[in-house]
């Protein structure tokens, strides 16, 4: 995708008169990942563009995603509808939505996150609570983050396998670790009180700290799956960080002041943590055109084969 970042740059600047929006509006790149987002700007007003990733989520998907969003009892991104009275409007092939602007700063993971992480967790038993109880609308469409979508022949990030600096060695403890996840997470279940639609990325960058208050953006990945890969999708990347422990005391203080999680849900926690690194292995790979892919695949490889092992002598049956 960075590769066609100048046309997608004129693209967002083309495509500003779907809203009410002036053509001489700045627009300036804010992040690449799995889609590409620009500020917009003029006197007074600020909003943020998203440029789908071509094939990704369809159309109806992504309606999906801003149906939930909408009906969370939390502060969202809100979406403007285009001069067609719609949201998701369509340009050269490419699905957009421009959302309000929110004000807030990413947290940093060398600062203190426990505040932050535990804003999260309540946040995340919010939209868990409420995903339980909501009426979907007909027909619903979103992404599925289970064993198969994860580890599938049709897995949505593709196979892990196929990342950068799979070793053989390192191929041999991760499919281990595979075997184990599958059978741990078989026996867990999926009952309606571990399993729904989940946000699905609430890592750092998709967060933001406003005046002492946790905001979630960026629903792009939400779908079904266990509640709990929440929390493993919120330590995304830094899994190895030294924080962590206490970002997971933290966030489960935050959730349990409104839903419960049981000694043996808390104690699957380390699987979820797992299906999430691989799961962004195989993101690395199947991504690398990126910026972000290439600057964490020299050592992502070996460093979650060595979460692996740790996850093997611990978690075995």
């Amino acid at each position: 995708m960075t590769n066609h970042l100048p046309d997608l740059a004129k693209l967002a600047q083309t495509s500003l008169a779907l809203w009410d929006i002036p053509q001489d509006a700045t627009v300036t790149l804010i992040n690449i990942s799995e889609n590409v987002t620009f500020l917009i700007k003029y006197t007074g007003f600020k909003a943020v563009l998203r440029i789908h990733r071509a094939g990704y989520n369809s159309e109806r998907a992504i309606e999906c995603e801003l149906a939930w969003s909408a009906a969370l009892p939390i502060k969202t991104p809100i979406a403007y509808m285009g001069h067609n009275g719609k949201a998701v409007q369509i340009a050269s092939g490419r699905f957009m939505v421009l959302f309000h602007f929110i004000d807030g700063h990413h947290p940093d993971e060398n600062q203190d996150l426990i505040p932050a992480f535990e804003g999260l967790g309540q946040i995340a038993a919010q939209m868990h609570a409420h995903a339980i109880n909501w009426s979907r609308p007909k027909p619903f469409a979103r992404l599925t983050w289970d064993i198969d979508g994860v580890f599938g022949t049709a897995a949505r990030w593709g196979d892990w396998r196929a990342a950068p600096n799979v070793s053989p060695a390192i191929l041999q403890i991760l499919e281990q670790v595979e075997k184990l996840i599958t059978k741990r997470l078989a026996a867990f279940g999926k009952s309606r009180q571990r399993y729904g639609l989940i946000h699905a990325d609430m890592r750092l960058a998709n967060l933001l700290i406003d005046k002492g208050e946790t905001r979630l953006i960026d629903f792009d990945d939400c779908g079904f799956g266990w509640f709990l890969y929440d929390f493993a999708a919120a330590i995304s990347f830094i899994e190895d960080h030294p924080q962590i422990p206490s970002l997971r005391a933290a966030w489960l203080k935050g959730y349990r002041k409104l839903r419960q999680i049981s000694e043996i849900e808390e104690m699957e926690i380390d699987s979820f943590i797992m299906l999430r690194r691989l799961a962004l292995l195989a993101w690395i790979g199947s991504h690398i055109e990126a910026r972000e892919p290439q600057a964490l695949a020299p050592d992502f490889a070996q460093v979650t084969a060595i979460l692996g092992q740790k996850y093997l002598r611990n978690m075995a049956f």
